[in-house]
């Protein structure tokens, strides 16, 4: 991969990158872009993640990356099998936003904060430490993750561009 290459990450999708390479993914809004770093690699992952759990899965061949709990084990077995630890791993993440307004309590409507909820309890199952968030809100969000520091740019139309 040659120094700056640029990986886009589609929507349900996920990929990684190392050597300078920059991940990137548009268009969160209740869709959680996650980042998992292994600094002493300089390797980098990232999944757009559309719905908490596969267990609502419709689709005949399950899309693995469209879940939180299947993108993030696979995230994690693909950084594995070039050579990334687990336990030198960190995440980032952002999105998670409720974009509409409902009335009512109805959980199934909170699919952003949902995302956010089970982004969170599969990487405490693998004992990743989540080391800075921008979620929640109601606004989209773009966001690069810099395979070579491991920094995470947050880009909205109401707040400019921001690294965690």
């Amino acid at each position: 991969m040659t120094e700056g290459t640029l990986i886009k990450i589609g929507m349900a999708d996920l990929n990684i990158g190392d050597a300078g390479a920059v991940l990137k993914t548009t268009g969160l809004g209740s869709c959680v872009g996650l980042t998992l770093f292994d600094p002493a690699l300089r390797l980098g992952g990232m999944a757009h993640i559309m719905l908490p759990s596969s267990d609502i899965a419709r689709e005949g061949q399950l899309n693995i990356a469209k879940y939180a709990d299947t993108a993030v084990p696979e995230l994690i077995e693909r950084m594995k099998a070039k050579g990334a630890l687990v336990e030198r791993m960190v995440a980032k993440m952002a999105g998670g936003a409720q974009m509409f307004a409902f009335m009512g309590g109805s959980d199934t409507m909170r699919i952003g904060p949902r995302n956010v909820e089970a982004t969170k309890q599969v990487l405490e199952t693998f004992s990743i430490r989540l080391l800075s968030e921008d979620t929640g809100g109601n606004y989209g969000r773009t966001v690069e993750l810099n395979s070579d520091s491991g920094i995470f740019v947050i880009r909205s139309v109401q707040f400019g561009v921001k690294e965690i």
